[in-house]
């Protein structure tokens, strides 16, 4: 199956698929960007915190749940900045992009403030919830191959479990909102290619399968 065929199902436009990618993966940007870039379709990149969120974290504001909550959100505009230095478009606007761009999600949210100020929201929900905004799939590249139980990895979950690997309202809101979900390695940047195929690799698949 085609990534077009894959994705077509989902609305009459052409398919979109956000994909969040993780600030553990900063050193890998250089390699992602390009196979992200020669996708067929168009993706939206959501960025992950990385080390920005964890000044934020470290600093004498993280009990402040707002204040915390708002910093973090700017740092993954920070941290889209440095995916925009490997020579790809950004955006501000949470809408289907004609192109592969990064998506600086800060102004959004603070206009639309969807999801609650804590911890346990992090750019792996505020993804999620700029997929189901948009009607999009999302590919979410981590450092990991995809959630394990037991030391096995899961090749699909159907309801909230314990993980570290996604922050804790994750499962939960995908799961809710149906929000069609894939967590692979972005290291491996072969199987990023082969997903964005339509081709099977391994990951953890949530809720409705591709």
């Amino acid at each position: 199956m085609t990534a077009q065929a894959r994705h077509g199902s989902r609305n009459h436009t052409l398919p979109v698929t956000v994909v969040k990618l993780g600030g553990s993966l900063a050193p890998h940007c250089a390699e992602i960007i390009p196979v992200l870039q020669s996708a067929h379709h168009p993706l939206l990149i959501v960025p992950g915190g990385g080390r920005f969120a964890e000044v934020v974290r470290q600093s004498e504001v993280a009990a402040d749940a707002d204040a915390a909550h708002w910093m973090a959100c700017a740092a993954i505009d920070q941290y889209g900045w440095t995916l925009a230095a490997q020579g790809i478009g950004t955006t501000t606007k949470i809408a289907r992009p004609k192109n592969t761009c990064v998506l600086l999600p800060y102004c959004a949210l603070r206009r639309y403030d969807p999801l609650p100020h804590s911890w346990d929201i992090t750019s792996d929900t505020i993804a999620a919830w700029v997929a189901g905004r948009i009607g999009g799939d999302l590919l979410v590249l981590k450092s990991v191959d995809g959630i394990e139980t037991a030391g096995n990895l899961v090749a699909r979950i159907e309801k909230p479990l314990k993980t570290d690997v996604v922050d804790p309202c994750f499962l939960p809101y995908v799961l809710e909102h149906r929000i069609r979900t894939f967590i692979l390695n972005g290291t491996d940047t072969a199987r990023i290619g082969r997903w964005l195929r339509g081709e099977q690799v391994p990951g953890t698949g949530i809720g409705t399968t591709f």
